[in-house]
């Protein structure tokens, strides 16, 4: 049975810290440092925040809409007073962040020893294929799986059994998420899946909830080394 390996892209296989270089740029002298990485970690988290809470309302938009609104969200809380067009700036970072430095190394060894990799995302179908095809990545995945074909939000129970059903294999089989977010690894296990937690830093917390990854790894040339 051939290994599957579903990749998270936002913050697994793309750095959504990667923004913080243009963030500087765009807040001025007072955006250097500790600013600047403040205002791209409060934007991704609110980002997941109204995925969360558009998902628990029935209230669905496409993801780039909940990170437009997570921005204008940040800037209002961090009163930072970005003109219009710097947020319009900012959103085409956004679509066009870098890869992780060992994500196209990692994928190459995956996908010589035989193993599928698809990319599994919040994002929409055309903006996944094209955030990947700009860093490089397109090549490795045999398929993009967005949760959009069903208009729910990860951990949602609905978006990986669509997973399943788009890859076209069953919950006991060899199907991994891989993903440095908890929830999304929680609930890929609630869901019956393998789930790999990619822990890119030493200090991040794994929820408590009773429901651990199968594996747990420090980057994707760790998994590669695992899996591949």
């Amino acid at each position: 049975m051939a290994t599957v390996l579903a990749f998270d892209v936002y913050g697994t296989l793309i750095d959504t810290h990667g923004v913080i270089t243009e963030l500087e740029e765009r807040l001025g002298a007072t955006g250097r440092g500790e600013l600047a990485a403040e205002f791209s970690r409060r934007w991704r988290d609110k980002q997941l925040e109204y995925s969360f809470r558009r998902g628990l309302m029935g209230a669905y938009v496409p993801f780039g809409q909940c990170t437009r609104e997570a921005l204008e969200f940040t800037d209002r809380a961090l009163q930072t007073r970005l003109a219009d067009v710097d947020k319009e700036h900012l959103m085409a970072v956004y679509a066009r962040l870098p890869a992780f430095a060992e994500a196209a190394s990692a994928l190459e060894r995956l996908t010589r020893a035989g193993v599928r990799c698809v990319a599994f995302s919040n994002g929409t179908r055309e903006a996944v294929e094209g955030l990947l095809e700009q860093a490089g990545l397109s090549r490795h995945f045999d398929e993009v799986v967005s949760v959009d074909e069903v208009r729910r939000f990860k951990p949602d129970p609905a978006v990986y059994a669509h997973l399943r059903q788009r890859l076209e294999v069953a919950a006991g089989d060899d199907t991994w998420l891989i993903s440095s977010n908890p929830f999304d690894v929680i609930g890929a296990r609630y869901a019956g899946l393998h789930a790999a937690w990619v822990r890119r830093s030493p200090e991040a917390p794994f929820d408590p909830w009773g429901v651990e990854p199968d594996m747990t790894v420090a980057d994707l040339d760790a998994l590669a080394e695992r899996l591949g």
